[in-house]
């Protein structure tokens, strides 16, 4: 009997234990439970939280964009005004620059011609006609001054950063000029065939015996005039038969090789021009010079009829040309903006500083690698950042002409 007491005393024991421990699973279980859902509730809020800003955000973001669309419609509103004032001032500005024209390049002795055949005037009558009948001996037959720019017309772009392009003034045939250096040369037609060409295509091909340096050579009746670097103290012209395809004359000049004629290009070495009185030749001895020199040269022989100097700068020159004997040096800066005739020399001494036109290009941004006159089309053709470009210009007399 007390074996049996004890076996039910132990297993009433276990039972209890059991029971005990079971209980103990089910609260550590619902505590676990419920801090789940603590958690659950809380992770629950802090979205809801989120949203909200989100929603808010949002909200404040939209109403933002509207805002800077509203501000920027309103911000391109008044640049579009402000382009328009600023075209309209630059406008204004042409009018009075070409109102207040600058001084010509040359000493105030050189250039007081007229000024004295009037004081001479005031004085004796007589004299005066006999020192008019000197001064018209002096003057050549062409006695036009550029007053302005017509229009400008950008043709197209092709090529490099730098080169030329010309026309023949004594036909229709347009020639290209690729780079700063090279043997190649690209014949049309026209000027339309040109400008409907892909490219080069379409062109004849004219391969030179010699390499041409710089973009300053010329064009005229069937020849081609360039300049060849032969050593380096001497530059060498060229005249090459466009027809025959031969060259037929040479003529050598003493310059310094690395001596360059413009400093905002200095590929170029020398010069060609072309106007109404023949060929010229732009140049500088040496690096030292710190003006532009000017040579007359005969389109037959090559040979140097008389030497100029222009005392027009060196210093932030671009690109120059030749109308009716008259050199228009163009000047600009390191950082391309807006060219500008800023001296001119007359190598007949006929122009006053008061005549001396101060002309601006109609770009308002550009840097010109070259810049050649037709004088049958009284227009400019110029290379500008590989786009053909040309210029038409308005003439007036000179004053003594």
């Amino acid at each position: 009997m007390k074996l049996l007491f004890v076996l039910l005393v132990s297993c009433a024991w276990t039972l209890i234990g059991a029971q005990n421990y079971y209980q103990a699973l089910m609260d550590y279980l619902e505590n676990r439970l419920l801090a789940i859902e603590d958690r659950m509730q809380l992770w629950h809020d802090h979205a809801h939280q989120y949203h909200t800003e989100m929603l808010d955000f949002k909200k404040l973001t939209s109403e933002a964009m509207v805002g800077l669309r509203n501000d920027h419609s309103m911000i391109f509103k008044d640049l579009e005004g402000a382009s328009a004032r600023v075209n309209l001032v630059e406008r204004e500005l042409e009018y009075v620059e070409t109102q207040n024209s600058p001084r010509a390049c040359a000493n105030r002795a050189d250039k007081v011609i007229e000024q004295e055949a009037w004081g001479r005037q005031e004085r004796d009558e007589v004299e005066v006609e006999d020192d008019w009948e000197e001064l018209q001996s002096r003057v050549s037959d062409c006695v036009e001054i550029i007053s302005g720019f017509r229009s400008v017309k950008i043709l197209k772009r092709i090529g490099s950063h730098k080169g030329m392009w010309t026309r023949d003034p004594k036909s229709s045939k347009v020639y290209i000029f690729n780079g700063t250096s090279g043997d190649t040369v690209y014949e049309f037609k026209s000027i339309r065939d040109f400008s409907r060409s892909l490219g080069v295509m379409g062109s004849r091909t004219i391969h030179l015996p010699f390499e041409w340096t710089s973009p300053g050579s010329a064009v005229y009746d069937g020849y081609l005039y360039y300049i060849k670097q032969k050593t380096d103290t001497d530059v060498q012209v060229v005249k090459y038969d466009l027809r025959s395809g031969s060259v037929t004359d040479t003529a050598m000049f003493p310059m310094e090789r690395h001596a360059s004629l413009y400093t905002l290009n200095p590929e170029t070495v020398a010069d060609l021009a072309v106007d109404d009185e023949g060929l010229w030749l732009l140049f500088t001895p040496t690096d030292s010079e710190p003006n532009i020199s000017l040579a007359k040269m005969d389109t037959a022989t090559l040979d140097i009829e008389q030497i100029w100097d222009t005392r027009c700068p060196r210093d932030n020159a671009e690109a120059a040309f030749v109308v009716c004997g008259t050199v228009y040096v163009v000047y600009n800066t390191l950082l391309a903006s807006r060219s500008r005739v800023q001296c001119v020399y007359d190598v007949n001494d006929m122009m006053v500083s008061e005549e001396a036109p101060l002309l601006y290009f109609p770009r308002r941004y550009g840097a010109h690698a070259s810049l050649k006159y037709n004088p049958e089309e009284k227009q400019v053709y110029g290379w500008d950042d590989g786009y053909q470009i040309i210029y038409r210009l308005t003439m007036k007399r000179k004053l003594l002409a």
